[in-house]
């Protein structure tokens, strides 16, 4: 089975997602980041803005520092479309993006050397960042 402990730190809105991460990142206690957010086109002036850089963020960590991070920020036209895309019954967005940062762990173990890598997975940490509160450019998932 695929045991992680999780760390839980929120954020003002989407677009601090990545900076949090690479704030983690540095301090070299975790291996891998889940993403965590919710920009609503209706409520965000800004938001293919808030979209494109918030993903452009975790993408740059993901490829350019080697980070596993399992990208969980919705991006929806309502807040039912978001209730539905994040329920665990349903879409299950967030469960998603922990399952790919858990694949991407395996695969840097693997990589790397490290014993057990790929098989038996037990991360250590995990980071999931998203946003404190509902804010002008996002809203919270759960």
């Amino acid at each position: 089975g695929v045991h992680a402990g999780v760390d839980l730190v929120e954020v003002p809105g989407a677009l601090e997602i990545a900076p949090a991460i690479r704030l983690a990142a540095d301090g070299r206690g975790y291996e891998g980041f889940v993403a965590l957010g919710c920009i609503v086109r209706g409520e965000t002036s800004h938001y293919e803005t808030v979209c494109e850089e918030s993903a452009r963020g975790l993408t740059l960590l993901g490829v350019e520092r080697g980070l596993p991070i399992g990208n969980g920020i919705l991006t929806v036209e309502t807040l039912d479309q978001a209730a539905a895309r994040a329920a665990p019954g349903g879409h299950n967005k967030g469960g998603g993006a922990a399952a790919a940062c858990l694949h991407l762990i395996a695969l840097a173990r693997r990589f790397r050397g490290a014993a057990g890598g790929g098989g038996g997975l037990q991360a250590e940490t995990l980071l999931a960042a998203g946003p404190a509160a509902p804010a002008a450019d996002t809203s919270t998932t759960a």
